[in-house]
C-alpha cells in the first residue's frame, strides 16, 4: 500500500480562512461533479453504477466527469487531480468506493482545505460496511445516494489524523490491522461479503499470539485530567465514528464523543484466543462494551508509544501501512465538507 496523503504540522495548525463555508456551499449547488470511483469496490458493476450516476446527474442539470480508479496506486494522484479540478471550476469531489476509498480521496480534499482552498465532497458508498456514508443518511443504494447528492448542503465533518494520515472511521495497530490484510485476502478469493469477513476474522484470532507494550499519554483537556500509562494489548482502536462503536457496544459517552469533537479509544486487556473469540461475538451482537477485558475512552490527543518498535503496521480506515512511531492520534482542526442529504433524502442506519 503507497504512504497516504499526510497533513504535515504546519499545515495542520492552517487557520479557516473566511468565508469558506460560503464557498464549499455555493459550489455544492450547482457546479461540476468530478468523481472518483474505485472500479473494484464492492460486488457492483463499474459500468452499470457510472450509467446511474450519469443519468442521475444529468436529469438534475449536472455536469459529471469520471476519474476510475484501476488500481490502488493511482487513487492519491486521481484524488487530487479531482480537487484541483473541483477548485478550478467551483465543483463537488466526489468518491465512489468503499470506506478505503472514501478515505483516500477525503484526505486528499482535507490537504487543499488545510491550506486554505475549499471544495465540497460527496459520498456514493460501493463497499462492504460503509460505516462513514451510513453514519449520515447517505443511501448505499447508488441510484438514490446520487439523487440525494444533488439535493445535499455542505456541512463541516470532523476529521481524525494519525501521524497526520487521516482517517473517517477508525484507526488501529495491533491485531486489528492483521484481522484487515487477512480479511482481504478471503475477499479476493471468496468475494466480498460479511460471512467471509467474519470467518476470516475467526481464522486471525485461531492464530493470533502477540502482545504490544504501549506507553500512552494524553494531555489535559475539558473535562479530562492528563492520562498516561504502560500497557500490554492485542490491539488499540481508535474510532471516529460513533455508529461503528455503538454497533459494537462500547460504552455510550464514548461512542457518542467520536466525531463530535473528540475521539474514542478501545483496548483490549492481555488475553488468550478463547476470550478473543468470545469477544468477537459479544462486539458482533452490540455487548462489547460490557466485557470486563475491554477498556475505552475519550480523548481529542493520544500520543502512543509502542516499546522496543521504530515502525508499526497502522490501519486506516480498512487500509494498512507502515508508519514511524510515536503515534500521535487527533483530532484534526480542518473539517471536511460533506455534502450531507437533506432529511428526506436520509435513509435510516441499518
Amino acid at each position: 500500500m503507497n504512504d497516504p496523503i499526510r497533513l504535515t504540522p504546519a499545515v495542520v495548525a492552517a487557520p479557516h480562512a473566511p468565508g469558506r463555508a460560503a464557498f464549499a456551499t455555493d459550489g455544492s449547488v450547482s457546479g461540476p461533479l468530478y468523481v472518483v470511483m474505485n472500479a473494484g469496490s464492492g460486488r457492483r458493476n463499474t459500468a452499470d453504477e457510472q450509467q446511474t450516476m450519469s443519468r442521475v446527474f444529468a436529469s438534475a442539470g449536472r455536469t459529471v466527469e469520471f476519474l476510475l480508479i484501476r488500481k490502488s496506486r493511482q487513487i492519491p494522484e486521481l484524488a487530487r487531480r479531482a480537487v484541483a479540478l473541483a477548485l478550478a471550476h467551483q465543483g463537488v469531489v466526489v468518491a465512489a468506493g468503499g470506506d478505503g476509498t472514501i478515505n483516500a480521496v477525503a484526505a486528499a480534499v482535507v490537504e487543499s482545505a488545510a491550506r486554505g482552498a475549499v471544495c465540497p465532497f460527496g459520498v456514493v458508498p460501493q463497499g462492504t460496511f460503509n460505516y462513514f456514508g451510513r453514519a449520515h443518511g447517505i443511501s448505499q443504494d447508488t441510484d438514490a445516494a446520487a439523487r440525494a447528492l444533488v439535493n445535499a448542503r455542505a456541512e463541516p465533518v470532523q476529521v481524525g489524523l494519525v501521524n497526520g494520515a487521516v482517517f473517517l472511521v477508525n484507526a488501529s495497530v495491533g491485531l486489528y490491522p492483521q484481522l484487515l490484510e487477512d480479511r482481504e485476502v478471503w475477499k479476493q478469493r471468496l468475494g466480498r461479503t460479511r460471512v467471509v469477513a467474519f470467518f476470516s476474522g475467526l481464522t486471525t484470532l485461531l492464530k493470533s499470539r502477540r502482545q504490544l507494550r504501549l506507553r500512552m499519554e494524553s494531555p489535559p483537556t475539558v473535562g479530562h485530567p492528563m492520562a498516561s500509562g504502560e500497557l500490554r494489548t492485542p490491539t488499540l482502536f481508535v474510532g471516529n465514528n460513533a455508529l461503528q462503536l455503538s454497533r459494537v457496544g462500547i460504552a455510550p459517552d464514548d461512542a457518542q464523543a467520536a466525531g463530535r469533537g473528540q475521539l474514542a479509544a478501545v483496548v483490549v486487556k492481555p488475553i488468550g484466543t478463547a476470550s478473543l473469540l468470545w469477544l468477537m461475538l459479544r462486539g458482533i451482537i452490540g455487548r462489547l462494551g460490557d466485557a470486563e477485558n475491554i477498556d475505552s475512552f475519550s480523548f481529542c490527543k493520544l500520543s502512543v508509544t509502542p516499546k522496543g518498535r521504530k515502525r508499526i503496521k497502522v490501519a486506516t480506515d480498512g487500509e494498512t501501512r507502515w508508519t514511524h512511531t510515536p503515534l500521535v492520534f487527533e483530532v484534526s482542526p480542518t473539517p471536511l465538507w460533506l455534502m450531507v442529504p437533506q432529511p428526506a433524502d436520509r435513509v435510516a442506519v441499518e
